[in-house]
């Protein structure tokens, strides 16, 4: 009976310490539990669920983290826009704005300046060259000046001419001195026949004196300079008023530059002018221009403005090459809205830009349409659409762009805005053009040997693709397109690491979509325009990259894209104009070199 009770109290001690234990170990796996729905009630009220895009392609949009399909970089977290921002604004974070390469900056009144570079010759002043005639008819007996570049100084006896109508006239002479008594008037008339034919009254009184008639006349040299012709030799007949030599005084010329009628606006009469002459290096000269051709030359689309230089060392010579630059002031009383040329951007149509306006709640970017004026090399003047005081995006306006289109926000292809995109294009929304300029700092990206070796076969066909159109030749620039595309198709990208994977992301895109247009171009006209974009992209290909180890010159025409410029690229630093061809193979100059 002892035993049975020992073992109940032994069995109930059991249990309870079973049951304690169950209790202890319940206990604490309901708290986490509790904890975890917590937090995802917290998550939910405050409705910050993260979505991840890729930079490079923002049409990329899923729920978790991982890599974009498309590039295969990794997706950064994409904030929400602030509800309560402007809905025709987009919102982007300071993260968002940093990986963009967002840049923006406050605008406000400028003077409209512009560097003009001028190239020109040094030539004769046209008032300072003159005609050595024959004053009688005869024949040349000698010639003391025989041959050009000679300085004459004025009465100097340049050769003598032989005239039988000189002694017939001298014969007049001595009869009517004889009656001059009588008849004076006939005396004087025989005098003023010699003096028309230029001989002096020293001449004159010397013949009168010695009596003898003489039937050679010397040629005086009526002006002092340089012999720059020489029109005839000894034993010529010459008549009367007959050129034998072109004179010109050197003491002064003119330093005549080509003005091209896009720039005609920026040059004016008065302007100071800074040359350089090719044949004179480390010298600089000034000047003030005194005068501008009101004709235009219907072959090279110029206009001369002349500069008058003194010349008294004879250190110009006529046909010397120069090299000028003016300062020049716009035309505008008021001054001006100045932006940067990347600030902007153009539709064909419309040119935009994006408002910055920053508020407690979040920074917003806008579209604004603007009025563009006269284009100030790296910058534009704005006529109308901004404000001074107003913040604009400067950098990055085509990721600016692209996030707006995707956000169903007014873009530069959508003014009015539109549905917001998810996933990929598959056709129907127009593709939005993501870009980088050439404002990409040197040195901003590492490029490997191999990654170059990539981009060389690129710049080969591009080469062949300009020289093509140099020579208006379609078939073959067609030919050249296509293999291009081929080349940037080819190029294996996993040799491109780090940034200078996502920079040769945005290049490969818009080389690939200019050249299918060249495919389908019937006209050397269209493939002029896609050569522009192409070359748009090259010259930041090649300022970021530098594929070559030899020298690749940036060249420019002012007067390509309706007179708003466009620039090439060329292995030889002479211009030969690919958007031209044949009509104006020469015109351009150039602005740039890159080297390795």
């Amino acid at each position: 009976m002892k035993n049975l009770l020992n073992n109940k109290f032994v069995l109930i001690a059991i249990a309870l310490v079973v049951g304690l234990t169950l209790g202890w170990l319940i206990k604490p796996s309901s708290a986490p539990i509790m904890e975890a729905d917590e937090h995802e009630h917290v998550e939910s009220i405050a409705g910050i669920p993260i979505t991840y895009t890729c930079s490079m392609h923002p049409q990329i949009r899923q729920n978790e983290p991982g890599n974009c399909p498309i590039c295969g970089m990794t997706l950064i977290p994409l904030d929400n826009d602030n509800s309560d921002a402007d809905p025709m604004a987009l919102t982007m974070s300071p993260t968002a704005m940093q990986l963009a390469g967002v840049q923006s900056m406050v605008v406000g009144n400028a003077d409209a300046n512009k560097s003009i570079r001028l190239n020109g010759k040094i030539q004769e002043d046209e008032r300072q060259n003159y005609t050595q005639s024959a004053h009688v008819p005869g024949r040349i007996e000698d010639l003391s000046v025989n041959f050009t570049g000679e300085y004459v100084k004025k009465g100097q006896v340049l050769g003598q001419i032989y005239s039988p109508e000189l002694a017939t006239a001298q014969e007049e002479l001595f009869q009517a001195q004889k009656i001059k008594d009588t008849q004076p008037a006939l005396f004087n008339a025989a005098k003023e026949k010699l003096k028309n034919w230029k001989l002096t009254d020293s001449q004159i009184a010397q013949i009168l004196a010695t009596g003898k008639v003489t039937d050679q006349l010397p040629i005086l040299a009526n002006v002092s300079g340089y012999v720059t012709e020489k029109m005839v030799n000894l034993g010529d007949y010459v008549n009367r008023g007959e050129p034998i030599y072109q004179i010109a005084d050197l003491s002064k010329v003119w330093v005549l530059f080509d003005v091209y009628e896009s720039e005609l606006q920026w040059v004016k009469k008065g302007d100071l002018i800074e040359f350089t002459v090719q044949s004179l290096p480390g010298e600089t000269f000034t000047g003030k221009l005194s005068y501008i051709d009101p004709m235009i030359n219907p072959q090279t689309r110029v206009a001369k403005a002349r500069l008058e230089v003194s010349n008294s060392n004879l250190k110009f010579k006529p046909e010397m090459f120069v090299s000028g630059k003016v300062e020049s002031k716009g035309s505008s009383k008021d001054n001006s809205i100045v932006v940067p040329k990347t600030a902007v951007m153009w539709t064909g149509t419309r040119s935009v830009v994006y408002v910055k306006n920053v508020t407690d709640q979040a920074v917003t970017f806008k579209l604004r349409d603007v009025t563009l004026g006269a284009s100030l090399g790296s910058e534009y003047v704005i006529t109308s659409g901004l404000e001074s005081g107003e913040e604009i995006a400067v950098n990055g306006t085509f990721s600016i762009d692209a996030a707006a289109q995707l956000a169903g926000k007014p873009s530069m292809m959508s003014p009015d805005g539109g549905a917001a995109m998810t996933g990929h294009n598959h056709g129907g929304t127009s593709e939005v053009k993501m870009q980088t300029t050439s404002q990409t700092s040197k040195g901003s990206v590492i490029v490997t040997t191999k990654a170059k070796n990539e981009l060389k076969p690129i710049f080969d066909t591009y080469f062949k693709l300009k020289d093509a159109l140099t020579k208006d030749d379609l078939a073959t620039a067609k030919s050249s397109a296509a293999t291009m595309l081929a080349s940037v198709e080819k190029v294996n990208m996993s040799e491109f690491e780090g940034d200078a994977h996502m920079e040769w992301m945005k290049y490969a895109k818009d080389i690939k979509a200019a050249l299918v247009k060249v495919k389908s171009a019937k006209a050397l006209d269209e493939i002029r325009k896609s050569f522009q974009s192409i070359s748009d992209e090259m010259l930041g290909l090649a300022e970021n990259f530098k594929p070559l180890s030899s020298k690749i010159y940036v060249q420019h025409c002012p007067m390509a894209d309706s007179n708003r410029g466009a620039d090439w690229l060329s292995l030889e630093q002479k211009v030969v104009n690919p958007y031209f061809g044949e009509a104006m193979i020469t015109c351009g100059e150039v602005t740039k070199t890159i080297q390795e």
